[in-house]
């Protein structure tokens, strides 16, 4: 019981530290970069849950307007870049038509050729505050450390323009691994690491309260909306939520108002645009500034892009990402638990029981995201399940292989590899009981055994008693037989039983001679040694006989053969002269066409009232 109790410590110490290596992993793969290993899986994921959104969810705000720098402009106005002018006038218009908030998506960091027209935007910009122009901040290719954001060069409007640094916001759109723009950084640090906010955040401030606007707290460093702390990740961003598809067209449910930059240029009176936020920006594929998104396969304008950004902030609506202690936290629990369900079942319960977990942690995830809009990971807890699993999988089957190789090893001593390997193939229990088979029998017995045990020492007797067994064994599992048991100094074995062969007597009889030619050279050495030598007695019969396993079932179980075909063996064997192999005439009539053998009549044998007619084997024909 101490050994039982030592291996199953052993094996659970193994289980264990095998699964504690794969959630190890698991929680590496999940913190090996911001997006983590997984992120090709992982967002497509949540962006399957993000289109899921009803149309009642999506529902665009109605203040928040899109000017469009479109074909229909350019082919009016002409190829771009426009003057300045151009931009001072549409300024004054949307002013004009009461829009809270204005602004321009066009990069304009070099003075223009005419003076004149940077003037008149200058003035424009000058007598209304609430118009943003933006800011380019570009980043070498390579950061020197991750996570780091030191800028390369900072793109600002021109000083012909402004000065005024509450006018500047930056449009940058980060992208994840996969292309994808998912999020938005809501401010970035400029060369002197003082914080530029982005496009969406000025624009959004310019019609919020005071107490609610959008701040980074100096502090901490932390971005806020009023009290409220944004969900911002290591560069700033927040997810962006998207109420509108791209290019989305106006109607009653859908679709921020997108009005035509020529067409309201040449608007004679003022336009509906009372507390507005009018985003101006390019609206053509061939201006670059188009992005994927996580809801369509079309691409988005970046315009469209900082909109969505702009109502996200207005009704402070983030999904987030679990924080990285409560990602941890959740493999760590589903890995746990793994390792203690797939140690303790195997089979079809652990396969219940794995799916059941796969598909329960799949509601769990479902659960962050509809209760708290919070995406919690999903791939990697599910990693560190189906790894364990299959690392399960694997360490049963090793387990089962290593102990059927030591049932292979104990059972192998009482019969051949071949009865043992077709035992295990069919799967059969052993159970208390026997049936009626046909089968041969071999009983063995040492000639003269006794008077040499008497002239040589207790440990020699044990010697050449087990070299005699020995060569016995041999010769029963070359042949195919079961080793029933030692008997003494003699043996008892059987053919054709636990696996049924026709040719069982032949075998039988091929196991004798063979017993019998090796117990000569045997015969031979001790001569030599001790002076003294023995022979082998061989009685085989073959017939009908009750096989199967005797005793006690909780105890102990001897498979064994009985019945009368065995007790006549037993008693051939008793006459069987030294060297002699007698059979009975039951495996005689068998095969009597492949050996060389000589009858010698009838003999009366104990427990029979009439003589039975016994031959004796000479050798092979």
């Amino acid at each position: 019981m101490h050994g039982e109790a030592l291996m199953g410590k052993k094996k659970w110490i193994n289980t264990l530290a095998a699964g504690l290596v794969l959630m190890l992993l698991s929680a590496y793969f999940y913190t090996v970069n911001s997006s983590g290993l997984f992120y090709f899986i992982e967002g497509p994921l949540q962006d399957v849950l993000r289109k899921a959104k009803s149309v009642e969810e999506r529902q665009p705000e109605d203040r928040i307007k899109i000017v469009k720098i479109d074909e229909k402009s350019l082919k009016a106005i002409g190829k771009f870049p426009w003057d300045r002018t151009t931009y001072a006038q549409l300024i004054e218009k949307l002013e004009q038509s009461g829009a809270a908030a204005i602004g321009i998506d066009v990069v304009l960091a070099e003075p223009s050729k005419n003076p004149a027209d940077d003037k008149a935007l200058a003035d424009v910009l000058a007598k209304y505050h609430n118009v943003i122009l933006p800011v380019q901040i570009n980043y070498p290719s390579k950061q020197q450390q991750a996570g780091d954001l030191v800028p390369e060069r900072v793109d600002y409007p021109t000083t012909t323009l402004t000065t005024n640094k509450q006018q500047m916001a930056h449009i940058n759109v980060f992208v994840d691994k996969d292309g994808k723009a998912r999020k938005l950084p809501v401010g970035l640090p400029d060369e002197n690491g003082t914080f530029i906010p982005a496009f969406s955040v000025a624009l959004a401030n310019l019609v919020l309260d005071d107490n609610e606007k959008v701040k980074r707290d100096e502090a901490t460093g932390e971005w806020k909306r009023g009290s409220a702390v944004l969900p911002t990740n290591e560069r700033n961003q927040v997810t962006t939520e998207f109420f509108t598809l791209p290019r989305q067209k106006v109607d009653a449910t859908t679709g921020y108002e997108m009005l035509s930059f020529v067409d309201v240029l040449n608007s004679k009176s003022p336009l509906p645009l009372q507390g507005s936020i009018v985003l101006v920006g390019p609206f053509v594929t061939a201006m670059q500034d188009e992005y994927p998104t996580p809801i369509s396969s079309v691409k988005m304008f970046g315009i469209e892009i900082h909109a969505n950004m702009i109502q996200t902030l207005l009704e402070s609506k983030f999904y987030k990402d679990a924080s990285t202690p409560v990602g941890i936290g959740l493999i760590l629990l589903i890995s746990v638990l793994a390792i203690y369900l797939f140690e303790r079942f195997k089979g079809k319960t652990a396969l219940f029981i794995f799916i059941a977990m796969f598909v329960v942690y799949g509601g769990v995830w479902l659960a962050f995201y509809i209760a708290g809009s919070t995406f919690a990971p999903l791939v990697y807890p599910q990693f560190a399940l189906v790894t364990i699993y299959i690392w399960s999988l694997v360490s049963h089957y090793l387990d089962e292989r290593k102990e059927r190789n030591r049932v292979t090893g104990i059972f192998g001593r009482f019969v051949s590899k071949s009865v043992v390997d077709e035992l295990l193939q069919s799967g059969e229990d052993v159970k208390l009981g026997g049936s009626r088979k046909d089968i041969s029998l071999i009983f063995v017995d040492i000639r003269g055994f006794t008077p040499m045990s008497e002239r040589l020492e207790p440990e020699q007797v044990i010697q050449v008693l087990n070299e005699y067994l020995d060569v016995c064994t041999k010769a029963i599992f070359k042949f195919n037989g079961t080793l029933d048991k030692f008997i003494g100094d003699g043996v008892m074995a059987m053919f054709g039983a636990p696996i049924e062969y026709d040719n069982h007597p032949e075998m039988a009889v091929r196991a004798a001679i063979e017993m019998k030619s090796q117990a000569n050279v045997l015969e031979q050495k001790l001569i030599e040694k001790y002076g003294i030598g023995v022979k082998f007695g061989l009685g085989i019969n073959s017939g009908p006989a009750v096989v199967g396993n005797i005793g006690s079932e909780d105890l102990r179980l001897d498979y064994t053969a009985i019945g009368d075909t065995v007790n006549l063996s037993a008693r051939l064997e008793s006459n069987a002269k030294p060297g002699q192999i007698l059979i009975s005439e039951q495996t005689y009539e068998r095969v009597k066409d492949l050996f060389e053998i000589a009858s010698i009549g009838e003999i009366k044998v104990k427990g029979k009232e009439k003589p039975v007619a016994v031959y004796e084997v000479i050798g092979n024909l």
